[in-house]
């Protein structure tokens, strides 16, 4: 059956799995963020989805918009550094795009990416190239909308969508950071994998999962 809209339920489905990722994925994340960040982004992540997962068994049968604001204010709460005020934006205003409905069209599962996309941009002030989150984000964004306007099924939309957030997460690889804690190390942050990208990479690919399997 063709992934029409993206349920309520479906939405819950995916934030739970994408904590057990972000538990599974812990210690890769401070891997890498131990080169070029304060080595906590992965016990952060981990900890932020844990309070999330609490969380949802309290608005599970909300709206979206409400579950969204709440996983928002969840990792707001519980994820330090600059992860914590980025993430919880991106939900926060992804719960403000989405309104209360129970379900999301696919132009509608569009305009809330591009909400909490965007709120990540004004929050961290970041754009694509100084090597942060917005490189895996905004690549998401764009292969999303592309794929959709080129009549793409949704599943492959979301399935570029993730392809997308992979290659901006590796692109940061060779780039120097010009934001947050990696800026301080100015050249030495070249050759390294920004974990905020990787983070984000992640929470697509198992949106791309969960929906499109």
């Amino acid at each position: 059956m063709t992934l029409m809209a993206v349920s309520r339920d479906q939405i819950l489905a995916c934030l739970g799995s994408v904590a057990q990722v972000f538990a599974d994925n812990m210690d890769y994340l401070t891997d890498l963020d131990a080169a070029i960040g304060d080595a906590d982004h992965g016990i952060n992540m981990q900890r932020g989805f844990a309070a999330v997962k609490t969380k949802l068994a309290e608005v599970q049968d909300k709206d979206i918009g409400t579950i969204f604001k709440a996983v928002g204010m969840a990792l707001v709460s519980t994820v330090g550094g600059a992860a914590g005020p980025l993430y919880g934006t991106f939900f926060l205003r992804a719960g403000q795009a989405a309104g209360q409905t129970q379900e999301l069209t696919q132009p509608e599962f569009t305009t809330v990416i591009d909400a909490g996309v965007r709120g990540v941009m004004e929050r961290g002030k970041a754009k694509v190239g100084e090597k942060t989150m917005v490189d895996a984000l905004q690549p998401t964004l764009d292969a999303l909308r592309d794929a959709l306007a080129q009549g793409r099924a949704f599943e492959e939309a979301l399935r570029m969508a993730a392809a997308a957030a992979e290659s901006g997460m590796k692109a940061t690889v060779p780039l120097k950071a010009t934001k947050g804690r990696a800026s301080y190390l100015g050249e030495r942050s070249i050759g390294h994998q920004d974990p905020g990208a990787t983070s984000s990479y992640l929470i697509f690919r198992t949106l791309a999962e969960c929906l499109a399997p």
